[in-house]
């Protein structure tokens, strides 16, 4: 999937959006942001997750691996302080203190999962947190295309299991509104905090 070339119309598609916003309000209900909170956005593409956070935030990192994506999220207007970093969630470092990291249908694209995690606790700062969500388990139906997909879906106890071993506490599953497609695929947001 290239996500540079999809990456001007990236935002034109109504599911992308709902999924986004379903996304912040489990988030937002379960997460107290401070005004003075840097958040990163793993897999930030043009910015849909990040702009329900816009405001509520001192600054947000995007973070992605597409020059392309992160160029729109450069382009939208936005009160908090921005910075984008293009980063191989695979083989880069993040090189980022933050307070806490979000990010929305990016795990499925990601091999290793476990040192993801690692790399996360290591960059927040104590009281930290985590937001991913993703897709629950699913047969491969629901990309088109699964070049650069290594997941189809997760099973989130497992994920949890994870969180857990890289470090964080106080982890929570929490459902999201799911994506309805030729069916409906579930999501889930993963929640956990660093001491």
């Amino acid at each position: 999937m290239s996500f540079d070339k999809r990456a001007k119309d990236w935002d034109r598609l109504e599911r992308r959006v709902k999924n986004a916003k379903n996304i912040a309000n489990i988030i937002l209900k379960h997460i107290k942001l401070e005004p003075n909170y840097i958040i990163a956005d793993i897999g930030a593409g043009t910015g849909l997750l990040s702009s329900f956070f816009d405001g509520k935030v001192k600054k947000i990192i995007a973070i992605d691996n597409s020059v392309n994506m992160l160029n729109e999220f450069k382009n939208k207007a936005w009160k908090s302080k921005i910075e984008t970093k293009k980063i191989d969630l695979e083989s880069d470092n993040l090189d980022i203190r933050v307070d806490g990291f979000i990010s929305s249908m990016t795990l499925h694209h990601i091999k290793d999962i476990k040192t993801l995690f690692k790399k996360l606790y290591s960059s927040l700062n104590n009281g930290g947190f985590i937001a991913l969500a993703d897709l629950d388990l699913e047969d491969g139906s629901f990309h088109s295309n699964n070049s650069g997909v290594y997941h189809f879906g997760f099973d989130f106890n497992r994920l949890k299991a994870l969180a857990k071993e890289a470090g964080f506490r106080e982890i929570e599953i929490k459902e999201s509104r799911p994506i309805q497609k030729e069916r409906e695929y579930r999501v889930k947001v993963l929640i956990g905090k660093r001491d």
